[in-house]
């Protein structure tokens, strides 16, 4: 599979760099550069990941959340607690018992002693809310990740349009010029250079409908590091250029790996706890209590004890174990169905890229030289009074239309790999091998 080559030192970098807050997904595509006058150097890729990185709200939105798991670990690690009981006993009753004269006062400590290892069972379901949540902040990294490159390419194509429209501009003016010279010889009716005239007022608003377009991708890059105001003249990179294509088959293995299905097996592991904290409940608890009693009439004073167990706590906890059993078996179907439909999604990320890849050589080999040269003769044609206006004008639309559908196809194929990279957590470097030993340990 074709894929950027510009980044693949500086991607590796990064994709290390951030492997402590989430998956990076690198591969990022190089995209052209317009060519603007920039008061600040252009922002790289890896300077914008940087930022959203640092800035984005719903990645610092995790570490509330491992806050509050940390405090429900803490509440869940507690063994039930002791309690102090007062029982007043022969107070304030009739014919001897009246007053307190023949008050028995006991004083008790109380608690509950766990059968079933119900506190390993408590342990167990925050350990894995903890590793669900490790998987949640993987995926929810990718998917900024991803959109922030999405946001990128759309910036890199508008400047890219915006310069095809400055293009489209001086071929207009440049028409305009050959036909005004015609018209002066006075083989060209002033009609003539009245819609040359035309073509020229619409190309310059469409330019500047371009330049208003490249503004507000760049403000919707900017708002992923929190910005809303753009700090940028320009971005940094090469929009054509694509390494070598991969094979499908491995891409589908990986699939089985990625984030978003690990997810699936993590939050089986938290079934599974709390399926083992349900079963623990049929084991029943023990309440016991010991206290001093003392006989106010005798001033004498004894031990007291007891204790207490529920009866048929199995049989009356059955359902909840039950419930939690289907809870899991439902999170392994699901399991199934996400990654069918992530083989789906693959396959059309894959063949799309394949296809816009084609679409892109194609243009640049064959279709925009042909339609350059065409030009070029229909000019001379036009000049020498063999073609009409009509035609000058349809071969100048042709080639513009061409190369704005180049950058279109060049804008969807790296589009379609950064779908993919974020279906298999991965990157789309020419070695795939050696990038995967760089992930080993994350």
């Amino acid at each position: 599979m074709f894929y950027n080559t510009c980044f693949s030192k500086q991607r590796t970098a990064l994709f290390q760099k951030c492997c402590s807050c989430f998956l990076g997904l690198s591969a990022l595509l190089s995209v052209n550069a317009y060519a603007a006058e920039a008061a600040t150097a252009p922002l790289t890729l890896q300077t914008v990941i940087e930022r959203v990185q640092q800035q984005h709200p719903s990645l610092k939105v995790f570490q509330f959340r491992q806050l509050a798991l940390d405090g429900e670990a803490q509440t869940q690690a507690l063994s039930p607690g002791f309690e102090v009981g007062v029982e007043f006993e022969n107070v304030a009753g009739t014919g001897d018992y009246q007053g307190v004269d023949s008050a028995e006062t006991t004083v008790s400590l109380s608690s509950v002693i766990e059968f079933g290892d119900k506190l390993d069972a408590r342990s167990g379901i925050v350990n894995k809310k903890r590793a669900l949540l490790d998987a949640e902040q993987k995926i929810a990294g990718l998917g900024i990740l991803a959109e922030t490159t999405r946001r990128y390419i759309d910036v890199l194509a508008a400047q890219s349009k915006l310069q095809l429209a400055g293009d489209a501009v001086t071929l207009a003016e440049e028409t305009l010029t050959v036909v005004e010279q015609r018209a002066k010889a006075g083989v060209t009716p002033d009609a003539e250079v009245k819609r040359a005239q035309a073509a020229v007022f619409n190309t310059r608003l469409t330019a500047e409908n371009q330049l208003h377009q490249l503004d507000y991708a760049k403000l919707v890059l900017s708002m992923m590091w929190g910005e809303s105001q753009v700090n940028y003249e320009s971005l940094e990179g090469s929009l054509f250029e694509f390494t070598d294509d991969v094979a499908l088959a491995p891409l589908f293995e990986k699939v089985k790996y990625s984030p978003a299905i690990e997810a699936y097996l993590t939050q089986s592991q938290l079934k599974e706890a709390e399926l083992r904290f349900a079963q623990s409940q049929s084991s029943a608890n023990v309440s016991w209590s010991v206290g001093v009693k003392q006989m106010q009439q005798t001033n004498d004073t004894a031990l007291s004890a007891s204790f207490s167990v529920p009866l048929f706590s199995g049989e009356r906890n059955s359902g909840a174990v039950i419930a939690a059993q289907a809870a899991k078996d439902e999170v392994l179907i699901n399991r199934e169905i996400a990654l069918r439909e992530l083989y789906a999604q693959l396959y059309r990320a894959y063949a799309s890229r394949k296809q816009a890849i084609v679409t892109v050589n194609r243009l640049q080999s064959s279709i925009i030289p042909t339609l350059t040269l065409a030009l070029e003769d229909t000019q001379k044609a036009y000049e020498q009074g063999l073609y009409n206006y009509l035609d000058y004008l349809t071969a100048r639309e042709e080639l513009l239309f061409s190369r704005r559908a180049l950058i279109d196809a060049a804008a969807s194929a790296l589009r379609f790999g950064v779908d993919i990279e974020q279906l298999i957590a991965e990157p789309l470097p020419a070695s795939q091998h050696s990038f995967f030993r760089d992930f080993q340990g994350f």
